[in-house]
């Protein structure tokens, strides 16, 4: 009877609850960099490219610990980049409420994973071969039940608890957290054509995706982070698999260099604003926000305007923009004099590392 009691109280591992919490913490950080590495990064937006032994790895674990399934997640998120922010977004908290998008996130997920004309759209390039079709995704519940079989084994009847904090990790953080308060409360480095927010500069908890805004700004990049202060644990490993010959990034968005002895609005100067619009159009908010003066609202307006052109010849960029910058120097406006004298010497430099 007493090994009996001994094995409900502590399972096979015998360990007590500091051990059990570290295992915890840690088969969840693997979870999320699966979600971020693999589903995200990798299939949603190619951002990277991993070894097949890595992306089967993470394709059986989180088969094991979500029962998510790639072609549905990848479907999803990409239509939610296409549709942003309205009525067509399976999750934005603008449509929907913060409220909705934060507690009933996976909800949402599920809901649209029965679209068929979403994975038949949006589902290119995702794995359909034979364990894909017969395992992972037709029996996309098996594994979240291997999972507690196997967490009760190991702990006893704290692996039931295990269990349930495994099964509500990426439904709270990842479509929660991330698709609610990522886009609704945060700071932003880029003036993206969304609400889309940096939850936090450091993102390890919810493995860089806290840079939501970045993402946004940049959805093709491997790098979430942008400014010299903020940290995306994500990319660190995507830099480890990379030594390691396991993962191959795609070419990150370019350097934008300033020097001062560049006067002349050229060709150089629109590839690097264009690189950086978000950012920059982010920039002539803040100014405007700080003057409200109507020479203030005219110049950021003026600025906008420019980049809000998709017929825009490279000719007809630099004479607008070369334009914008008189117009700016002789404002009078100390920021604005400031800005335009950046802008006149940016050029490209190498890939952010």
């Amino acid at each position: 009877m007493e090994p009996l009691i001994d094995f409900v109280a502590f399972g096979l591992s015998g360990w007590e609850w500091l051990g059990i919490v570290g295992y915890t913490l840690l088969v969840t950080h693997i979870t999320i960099a699966g979600v971020t590495i693999y589903l995200h990064r990798c299939q949603a937006h190619r951002a990277v490219e991993l070894h097949p032994v890595v992306s089967h790895f993470f394709r059986f674990w989180l088969w094991l610990t979500t029962g998510m399934v790639t072609l549905e997640w990848a479907s999803i998120h990409r239509k939610h980049h296409a549709k942003c922010e309205t009525a067509q977004d399976p999750h934005s908290p603008q449509v929907l409420g913060l409220s909705t998008v934060m507690w009933q996130g996976a909800d949402l997920y599920r809901e649209a994973a029965k679209d068929q004309e979403i994975t038949d759209r949006y589902g290119h390039g995702c794995p359909d071969d034979w364990i894909e079709r017969n395992l992972y995704t037709r029996h996309s519940a098996l594994g979240v039940t291997l999972l507690m079989i196997v967490n009760v084994l190991l702990f006893g009847i704290a692996g039931v608890a295990v269990w349930a904090v495994q099964m509500a990790w990426i439904p709270l953080f990842a479509a929660g957290i991330i698709n609610g308060v990522g886009h609704y409360w945060g700071y932003r480095n880029s003036k993206s054509p969304d609400t889309s927010k940096n939850i936090l500069p450091w993102g390890i908890l919810i493995g860089g995706e806290e840079l939501h805004n970045n993402h946004h700004a940049n959805a093709t990049s491997p790098k979430l982070s942008s400014k010299w202060f903020e940290f995306d644990i994500g990319w660190l490993y995507i830099r480890v698999l990379a030594l390691a010959g396991l993962a191959k990034p795609r070419a990150l968005p370019p350097t934008v260099r300033v020097d001062p002895t560049r006067m002349q609005i050229d060709a150089e100067t629109i590839r690097a604003v264009l690189s950086t619009k978000y950012e920059q159009l982010a920039r002539v908010s803040k100014l405007a926000a700080k003057d409200l003066s109507l020479p203030s609202k005219e110049l950021r307006d003026g600025f906008e305007a420019i980049w809000a052109q998709r017929s825009l010849t490279l000719e007809q960029a630099i004479a607008a923009l070369t334009n914008w910058c008189h117009q700016a120097e002789a404002s009078g406006i100390a920021a604005y004099q400031d800005f335009a004298r950046r802008i006149r010497s940016m050029h490209l430099g190498g890939a952010s590392a």
